[in-house]
């Protein structure tokens, strides 16, 4: 999941991928909520038990909660900083014989294996990433009559400074076309956009919106 501020942006333009998620995780001693994402728990609760792959998991929340679920999780994130940060609140919460958790950069290493479930939230990054590319091996990791979720900011939020600047966000529509599925292999169960309330880094009131898909590989 990403924020936004223009000294992250700066420090992004200067540094490479681990550089700056690394520094990023560093610069406190937790970045997120540690509580799982509302999507993620609202599609898992009618889903079987089985087996898991968290793109960018950051420090844990969401694999965490999955394995407290009954899964066997898999989470991968590039910052060493934020992995073992995951390992140690597995570990808190005693779920850590179901959980492993693997640095990968995911622009030129993509974990093996295929997976009931693949999660992408908010898989956006102020460094330079192959964000479609890297969707699509997402895809391609999803077992036969599992899901790939992918849960993406739409657009940015009402709190980010004027004149900012930032590339658009891909709509809904967008990301979906770019994971090049073949139609007849994939049943679509959510393609939509939806808004939610927000509170920013200051206290700020705002609805954010989020772009959803859920799809499930029938061959």
């Amino acid at each position: 999941m990403t924020d936004h501020s223009d000294t992250q942006e700066q420090q992004a333009a200067a540094a490479d991928a681990t550089t700056f998620w690394d520094r990023r995780y560093q610069e406190k001693d937790q970045i997120w909520s540690g509580r799982v994402n509302p999507v993620l728990a609202e599609v898992v609760g009618e889903l079987e038990v089985g087996s898991a792959l968290d793109l960018g998991c950051g420090e844990g929340g969401d694999a965490v909660w999955l394995a407290g679920m009954g899964w066997r999780v898999t989470g991968i994130d590039i910052s060493e900083t934020a992995l073992q940060r995951a390992r140690t609140a597995a570990e808190q919460q005693r779920v850590d014989a179901r959980t492993s958790f693997e640095r990968h950069d995911l622009a030129t290493d993509f974990p093996s294996g295929t997976f009931d479930l693949v999660s992408a939230q908010y898989l956006h990054s102020p460094v330079d990433f192959p964000r479609g590319a890297v969707l699509q091996q997402a895809a391609r990791a999803v077992a036969l009559g599992g899901r790939l979720l992918i849960v993406d900011h739409g657009a940015p939020p009402p709190w980010m400074p004027e004149g900012h600047e930032h590339p658009p966000f891909p709509t809904v529509q967008q990301t979906f076309d770019e994971l090049g599925l073949i139609q007849d292999h994939w049943r679509v169960e959510r393609l939509e956009a939806i808004e939610r309330p927000a509170v920013g880094p200051d206290g700020q009131q705002g609805v954010l919106l989020d772009n959803i898909i859920l799809v499930c590989r029938l061959a």
